[in-house]
Formats: C-alpha cells, structure tokens, sequence
C-alpha cells in the first residue's frame, strides 16, 4: 500500500474547520494591520537560500530539498518564506511604493528535518514580512499582530521571549569577546555547538543540549554589548510593545539562526508538547535585501507554524468543532421517482447559491434520511413519483407536486 512520504501528512476534512479557523483568521487580521497577500513559486534559485541563510547554516547543510532540473539548475523547495519575500521585493521594484511595504504568506515549507509531533518535512506556515522601514514601532506591530491572534482565538498557554542582537556597529565587538569565552570554555561545546561556531559564533546560542544551555548562561551576552542606536531602539520597541499591551520576557541569549537577522529577536513558546516550544520565530533583517543585490533596506517579519498551533489549540480545547458544513437542501428518493428530473433541479438550487445533495450511494430510504440528519439538511425532500414531501425544521410536513417543486423550494 502506497502511503503519504515519511514527514508528511494529509489535512482531512474533519480537520478543516480548525484549519479554516487559523487560515480566516491570520487572513482577517493581516487585512486589518494592513499587509496584503503573497504568494511566491513552490521552489526557488539554490543561490537564493545559500546566500541568506548561510553556507553553514543547519538549513543549507542538512535540511534543504535541492535538485537539478532538466537544464542542469539548482533548485530549491521553498525552505522559509522571509527570503522569496525579499527576493519579490527586489525583482518586481516594491522599493518605488510607499515603504514599508507590508506582504503575507500562507504557504507549504520544506525541510528535511527528524520528523516528530508537529513538526514535519512538509509544513505550512504563516509569514509576516515589513520590508521598508527601521521604525521600531513596526516592530511592535509585527508582534502585536501575533500576540492578538492568538488572543483573538482564545489561546491563553504562550508566552513570548524578546531579545536584541545589536548591527554591524556593535556586534563585531561582542563576536570577539563571545569567541574568548568560548575558547576558554571549549570543553563545554558539543560537536554541533562547534560546526555552529565555525560559521556564526552566536548560533552556539541555538541548541537544545540542557547542558550546554546552563553552561551558556554564564557566557557574554549580546545586550550588554549594545551600540547607543541598538539600545534607544531595543528600549522603543519595548516601550511600544508595553503600550500596547503586550506581555513579554527579556531572553539575552535569544539569537536567530540565520544571517541576515539584526536588532530584534522573538518568539513565541506554546505548551502543548508539554513543555515550552516555539510556535512562532522572527526578527529584524535590515541587511537581506542588501544581500540579495537590493539597496539598503531593512526589514522585519516572522514565520509561525500552523501544525503545532493545531496542537496548541487541541489541547486548550479551543479549536472549532470538526462538523461538516450543514446542508441547505436533501434530496431522498423512493423507489420509481423521477431521479433525472431532479438532477436538472438540483444543478439549478446549486447555481443560485443553495447547497444541495442527494444519495449516490443506493441507500435505502431510511437509509438516505439518516444520511440527510448527518449532513444537517434544513430541509429534506422526499421525491416520490408523482410528487415530494417536504420536511423542514421546526415545521410540518408539506406535499407539494414535482411541478411546484422548484417555487416552493
């Protein structure tokens, strides 16, 4: 038997409601903050994430589909969305519209990654990208949207984690004193700690070693390394996010894994796996536009998973029910009616926008009026030869004859 490849999954239609919740709502939210959709091709230039992500990075070196097509290019299965965004930015010249630009994705991702509870090779996520301004307030919205989506859908378990990773300007300084600590510390680093070093000192910081995270906590950090201008800007942000409401903890040793991210770092943690996860991860990139051939440009987003926000959602008992979308009309045959006749009527309620349907699978007629109480039919038409029975809701039973049909219905 052929099944689904390893790290995948099928989204079933008792699953959609939950799904359609997530999806309506990211929709409905971004319309009101203003961003507008994007929707980028399904693989990309290999060059594309080598260049924002990093020749060393985890993504490039062990989690990317990359294939030759038939012309011999290099092509990549969308790994993250931040990079195609900004690659759209330059190519279709958004820089000549009124900045920031605001964009959305909702869109499958491809990693080839161990696959567990929530976290698959072929996941869908949820991207928020302001590309165009250095406002630290823009900051604070990008948050802010995702602190009230959550909120808007009732999730109450989360918590967010906020950290600054300074620029150009101060980082340098912080590399060179974290690299000290680190030779003097080396005996403390694991194989991957070390692969990680060998490309970004600060991505020591990004492991799941508990060890290695104790032994890290006594390490230099980053905010204390602050340039004046990370600091007036790290403050704003906080400043705004508080105005705003929003709850947060300071993490010094959040860092993001890719390049191109600078100043703010965030995530969001979910419960549901039954410790704290990330559900959501994002950040400041005020030189990937840079990097990808675009002027100096900066630039703010996130991506958030909508697997382990299913999760979440389960197990705050707040995801919508799995009930299939109720049916206007029914269509139930005795044996002898004229079933043509009503496929025609049928084709003509479905053309003006009712919801209509029958029995394609030879039930009995008590078997068909079961089937129509599943579907939660509001009226229910039982064709006989010369006439219907129509049974509606909270109404008595009405006979009318097949010429009358279409009116009374």
């Amino acid at each position: 038997m052929i099944k689904a490849p390893r790290g995948t999954h099928d989204i079933l239609p008792a699953e959609q409601p939950t799904w359609e919740l997530l999806t309506r709502t990211a929709e409905e939210l971004c319309a009101l903050y203003g961003y507008r959709r994007l929707i980028t091709p399904g693989f990309e230039e290999t060059a594309l994430f080598e260049r924002t992500s990093g020749q060393g990075s985890d993504i490039v070196r062990k989690e990317m589909y990359t294939f030759s097509d038939r012309s011999g290019r290099s092509l990549t299965l969308r790994a993250e969305g931040t990079a195609p965004t900004a690659r759209a930015y330059i190519e279709h010249g958004l820089a000549r519209e009124p900045q920031p630009v605001k964009m959305y994705m909702l869109a499958p991702m491809y990693r080839y990654d161990r696959p567990q509870k929530g976290r698959y090779r072929e996941h869908w996520q949820w991207n928020v990208e302001a590309i165009g301004s250095n406002d630290p307030a823009v900051d604070a919205e990008v948050i802010q949207l995702y602190d009230h989506f959550l909120r808007r859908l009732g999730v109450r378990q989360y918590s967010l984690e906020l950290n600054s990773i300074g620029d150009r300007q101060c980082r340098p300084a912080y590399i060179e004193r974290l690299e000290a600590w680190l030779d003097e510390h080396d005996d403390v680093l694991d194989e991957d700690a070390r692969g990680k070093r060998e490309t970004s000192p600060l991505r020591v910081f990004d492991t799941k070693n508990p060890d290695l995270q104790a032994a890290l906590e006594r390490a230099p950090k980053i905010g204390e390394w602050l340039c004046e201008d990370c600091r007036e800007h790290f403050a704003a942000v906080r400043a705004f996010l508080n105005a705003c409401g929003v709850s947060y903890e300071l993490v010094p040793t959040l860092v993001r894994g890719l390049d191109y991210y600078t100043r703010t770092t965030f995530e969001f943690k979910g419960e549901a796996l039954g410790a704290k996860s990330q559900i959501l991860g994002g950040g400041r990139y005020d030189y990937l536009v840079e990097e990808l051939g675009g002027p100096p440009t900066p630039g703010i987003g996130f991506g958030a998973g909508i697997e382990r926000l299913v999760i979440q959602l389960e197990e705050e008992q707040v995801a919508a029910t799995g009930e299939q979308p109720r049916i206007d009309v029914f269509f139930a045959f005795e044996d002898g009616a004229p079933r043509e006749r009503i496929a025609a009527l049928i084709a003509e309620l479905r053309s003006r926008g009712t919801s209509a349907d029958t029995d394609y699978a030879g039930r009995s007629l008590k078997g068909q009026l079961t089937q129509a109480g599943r579907l939660g039919a509001a009226t229910t038409v039982i064709v006989r030869e010369g006439d219907a029975l129509l049974r509606r809701t909270g109404a008595e039973d009405e006979v009318v004859p097949l010429d009358a049909l279409e009116a009374a219905l």
